[in-house]
C-alpha cells in the first residue's frame, strides 16, 4: 500500500506516493542530512532532473541503501 506525503515544491502544492519501505529510507536520508521531509523532497526535486518525482525518491532510496555497509 502506498503513503502519500504532501509537499509544496517550486510554488505548487503536490503530494508524492511511495512504499512505506521507501519512505522509512528518505526519513534515514533526510535526518543524516539534517533535513525535513519536505526538504529533501525540495532537494530531489531540483537535482532530479527529467525523472519523474516518485522515480528520483525510489532511486535515491536505493543507491543510499546499495551504498551502507554490510554486516
Amino acid at each position: 500500500m502506498l503513503k502519500k506525503r504532501s509537499v509544496v515544491l517550486a510554488g505548487h502544492a503536490t503530494s508524492v506516493a511511495l512504499e512505506p519501505e521507501f519512505w522509512a529510507i528518505l526519513d534515514r536520508i533526510a535526518g543524516e542530512r539534517d533535513l525535513s521531509h519536505a526538504g529533501l523532497l525540495v532537494w530531489i526535486d531540483q537535482t532530479r532532473g527529467r525523472r519523474p518525482l516518485a522515480s528520483a525518491c525510489r532511486v535515491l532510496a536505493l543507491e543510499w541503501a546499495a551504498a551502507q555497509p554490510k554486516g
